[in-house]
């Protein structure tokens, strides 16, 4: 297995078909209306893809903050090749490549990162624009 850094050229496309069949918890950024904004944040992210051979078999999405934090906010292994550590190994390009960074984990799969040994710190919550309700 090969862990490398995201290329737009080279890893769109699989990338993309790798979302779509994840259902319904991922349509979000396979969505038409979304799609395209979601490529370019893969692009503007600190983004690693998994491939066995020349099949993407994962990938990782993450932000830095002002140099002090990294927040992971994807993380997906292919069914087929869960329980092999890629996941985890995904991870450990992030706090490798940013060593000096707290890093946070985005999610609602709690059981998963908890498995890793990960501390649960705190909660998200969805601000809401009250005007834009109206």
């Amino acid at each position: 297995m090969k862990i490398r850094a995201y290329n737009k050229d080279e890893d769109e496309d699989q990338l993309m078909k790798m979302i779509e069949t994840e259902g319904k918890e991922w349509a979000c950024y396979s969505d038409e209306s979304v799609s395209d904004k979601y490529k370019l944040a893969l692009c503007n992210s600190i983004t690693y893809v998994a491939y066995e051979g020349d099949r993407l078999c994962g990938y990782s999405r993450s932000i830095n903050d002002c140099g002090f934090y990294v927040y992971v906010c994807d993380l997906l292994v292919m069914p087929k090749y869960r329980g092999r550590k890629i996941g985890r190994k995904l991870m450990e390009c992030i706090y490798t490549e940013y060593p000096n960074h707290i890093v946070y984990v985005m999610s609602d799969v709690d059981e998963y990162y908890m498995e890793q040994g990960y501390k649960r710190e705190g909660s998200i919550y969805e601000v809401t624009n009250s005007k834009k309700e109206q």
